[in-house]
């Protein structure tokens, strides 16, 4: 793998061939960390999933999922929803049951988190098209 170092602005970045970056993505993907996620409850003998157990471990997955994606720890996801940290902890590891006032207080911390890490996006012009400086 041929990696160069570079520094833009006193940030260090790091320059490797596509295929080389490809083949990262795909071991990334391979080695999820799926084993840290509340597992989803199996099916019971009448054919359906326990329905408090599977909503609990949903709602954790994708708190989860949505929280390492915008690159947040649980202290700081806590701390912009406004809630203790333990309660979020015990919500991503599905052992209690949130209030509606709390997973909205949560949704709304992604929500804003997200719209931050997004903001700016709509100005870079699309691949092959060109931004006009007169209208800035």
């Amino acid at each position: 793998m041929n990696v160069r170092t570079l520094e833009v602005k006193g940030r260090r970045f790091v320059q490797l061939a596509e295929r080389d970056y490809l083949k990262l993505v795909r071991q990334a993907k391979i080695s999820a960390p799926e084993a840290d996620m509340p597992s989803l409850p199996s099916v019971g003998p009448d054919g359906n999933y326990p329905a408090l157990e599977y909503a609990r471990a949903s709602l954790a997955r994708d708190i989860i999922s949505t929280r390492r994606r915008l690159g947040l720890s649980q202290v700081e996801l806590a701390r912009r929803a406004g809630i203790p940290p333990e309660s979020l902890n015990r919500v991503e590891r599905a052992r209690t049951n949130p209030t509606i006032k709390t997973v909205d207080k949560i949704d709304r911390a992604l929500k804003a988190a997200e719209k931050t890490a997004t903001h700016g996006l709509n100005d870079v012009p699309k691949l092959g098209q060109k931004k006009d400086v007169r209208d800035q």
